[in-house]
């Protein structure tokens, strides 16, 4: 039974984002649930105006949101860029009324902070923003506890490794409990990406210094884990995968915003050309955690649905954990 819901009712919060969080500690979260269950990640959707498809695919995104619901996952990790105005009421609004299943299937929802959540008056943007969760209590950056898996959601918008988030997120890998058998990481932009701000083949952002960092320490610290690391992120509107240092990523970028094709690096297993409007679905078996893409293909008018992308990931039952696990 889930213990807590992102959409109860509250007030906004006015908290300038230059600070980590109005409290003195993120706020720590937790989820009544055990394994088998299955949860969800995506993002980048872009709530918006459906008349206004410049800046979405209010189709896709609404044919997503609704496949969702019909699973019925523990929860739901949302990527960032949730609307494309942070500051626009009316953006919000189109995002209440689109979810509105979720909120009917109280299926919480855990967001991280896209750079459009962000857009405009960032305190307007974020009185938004925590008036839609409002057990954030503030904070741009926290955990939640599920089972076995230890969700850390990071805010993009202040370095990872340093100042108070970096510190933040020090503190939760030393002190890792020792029944977590995966660490989610859940941000916006991606340590690893095959686009690039460069090439004119399809588009894309390119993976910035700061995330590339975060990696470097990530896969530092995975080689002294039982626990496997698992990131999921977004601001790329495809679908990647890649594997490094031990340490698994995931590129979720396509929930409604306009996907477009990616030139991939040879790392990247799914060598797909196409755009990939999707939502991954994680099932948590204990010792196993299996992450699906599921893609969603409007080309013939009606909505299909693939499996283009499976892996999954084991615990390690051979290394001993800095923490004693």
């Amino acid at each position: 039974m889930v213990i807590l819901s992102l959409f109860l009712g509250g007030a906004a919060c006015s908290r300038s984002h230059s600070q980590a969080a109005t409290h003195s500690e993120p706020v720590e979260l937790q989820l009544l649930v055990s394994p088998p269950f299955h949860f969800v990640v995506y993002g980048d959707s872009r709530f918006h105006d459906p008349k206004d498809t410049e800046a979405a695919n209010p189709t896709a995104r609404q044919a997503l949101v609704q496949a969702i619901a019909q699973t019925s996952p523990a929860f739901i990790s949302f990527g960032g860029d949730i609307v494309y105005n942070g500051y626009d009421k009316d953006d919000w609004k189109v995002f209440d009324a689109e979810t509105a299943v979720w909120r009917e299937k109280k299926i919480p929802v855990y967001p991280a902070l896209g750079n459009h959540d962000l857009h405009g008056n960032e305190k307007v943007a974020l009185g938004n923003y925590f008036e839609r969760f409002p057990d954030l209590k503030g904070s741009v950056y926290y955990s939640v506890r599920a089972a076995n898996t230890l969700m850390l959601v990071l805010d993009s918008a202040l370095d990872e490794i340093s100042g108070p988030q970096g510190q933040w997120l020090t503190q939760k890998l030393d002190r890792l409990p020792g029944d977590v058998d995966y660490v989610l990481v859940v941000l916006h932009h991606p340590p690893y990406t095959s686009s690039s701000d460069d090439k004119m083949f399809g588009g894309g952002h390119s993976a910035r210094s700061q995330e590339q960092a975060l990696a470097t320490m990530l896969e530092a610290r995975q080689q002294n884990l039982r626990a496997r690391i698992v990131v999921f992120s977004g601001h790329v509107h495809n679908y990647e995968r890649h594997e490094h240092g031990g340490v698994t990523y995931f590129v979720t970028g396509g929930a409604g915003a306009h996907a477009y094709p990616i030139e991939r690096g040879k790392d990247d297993p799914f060598q797909s050309k196409e755009v990939n409007y999707h939502y991954l679905q994680v099932e948590d078996d204990q010792g196993t955690l299996k992450i699906t893409m599921n893609r969603l293909d409007l080309t013939s008018g009606k909505a299909m649905w693939t499996q283009p992308d499976s892996v999954t990931i084991s615990v390690s039952k051979t290394k001993a954990a800095a923490q004693g696990q």
